[in-house]
């Protein structure tokens, strides 16, 4: 009994036009001219319930307008110092572009330490990148390929992944719950690669709490993933650490200079940092410009976000527990 596609596209339509004006003017930031795609998005994202999509996308927009995103892009982590603290730290960046056309974004999961830097400073970089993603990197890319780009491919290095890794969840938590509700179905495709031995026993309990379309999005690679990766992109497009015949530190970027994609010094990082850079010296600052982070209201996750985190937390223990007694049990032996 579900509704037709076309249908909820046309009912949330007419329900966006009776939008107020901020609202209106913060959702062309969002569509960037590609209304129906935008549109499909969020009713994707609430298995097509006009009604709940509605009050998604009205909640994303009054987020926006509250927080002032559409003028994130003005406002610099400074100085630079910090900004570099970011980056060393957070490790993120565009590798190149499918096959597709579809952008293709690396993330070193395992390597991010997460500590260089407040928690309002990662979350202004990791909404900076979304909004750089979808104002500049996937319009470009669709005039380009003369057709609607709309999401991209990510690839996850889980190279030194560690039980210490839930120091982070909390961070992690707040970032994919932004993601969830104000960019949702930005990603078509989740590619996980250089598993350690104790991925598969974080993904076991992470797995099952997953929503369906989400998890069908997941593809877990053997070993660097570069002949599965081939197969969609083309070699030059290969995040850094696809290229190696072993998992070795992809934060290093004295070994692979500007085309390690985490860099700063990388054209895609170099490319957001003037970007920002140039936006900020066209506006005329009302006041004097603070240094420090740009603050944004949580939003909070869900009640079933936070048991997940819950039952993540305690399952890893466990395994960690568990883990430990082996050790115990061997080094008696």
């Amino acid at each position: 009994m579900g509704i037709n596609p076309q249908e909820a596209i046309k009912k949330l339509t007419a329900l966006m036009d009776q939008v107020d004006l901020p609202l209106k003017k913060s959702f062309k930031n969002v569509h960037q001219g590609f209304l129906i795609e935008t549109l499909e998005r969020f009713l994707k994202a609430r298995e097509y319930d006009v009604g709940k999509a509605h009050k998604m996308l009205v909640d994303c927009l009054k987020w926006r307008v509250e927080n002032q995103i559409d003028k994130i892009l003005v406002k610099p982590i400074a100085p630079v110092d910090v900004y570099r603290q970011v980056r060393d730290s957070q490790l993120v960046g565009l590798s190149g572009y499918s096959k597709e056309g579809l952008p293709i974004f690396a993330i070193g999961v395992g390597l991010s330490t997460l500590d260089k830097a407040n928690v309002n400073h990662y979350v202004q970089s990791h909404i900076q990148i979304n909004e750089y993603r979808d104002r500049v990197i996937l319009p470009t890319a669709s005039k380009k390929h003369g057709r609607a780009i709309t999401t991209c491919v990510k690839v996850l290095d889980m190279t030194g992944l560690k039980l210490s890794a839930l120091s982070h969840i909390k961070l992690l938590t707040i970032l994919s719950t932004i993601d969830d509700l104000n960019y949702p179905e930005r990603t078509t495709a989740y590619y996980i690669v250089n598993v350690p031995y104790v991925f598969s026993s974080c993904w076991r309990v992470v797995k099952p709490l997953l929503h369906e379309r989400t998890r069908r999005k997941v593809h877990v690679l053997p070993g660097c993933g570069r002949d599965e990766l081939l197969k969609i992109m083309d070699h030059s497009s290969l995040p850094h650490f696809c290229k190696m015949e072993s998992s070795v530190s992809s934060r290093s970027s004295a070994h692979h200079g500007s085309k390690n994609c985490y860099s700063l010094e990388h054209p895609f990082h170099q490319g957001l940092y003037n970007y920002i850079k140039q936006q900020t010296s066209m506006t005329e600052p009302v006041e004097p410009m603070r240094k420090g982070s740009f603050h944004v209201n949580l939003q909070v996750p869900s009640s079933k976000s936070k048991g997940t985190v819950k039952t993540i937390e305690s399952e890893l223990r466990k395994y960690g527990n568990r883990l430990s007694e082996t050790l115990t049990e061997l080094e008696i032996m």
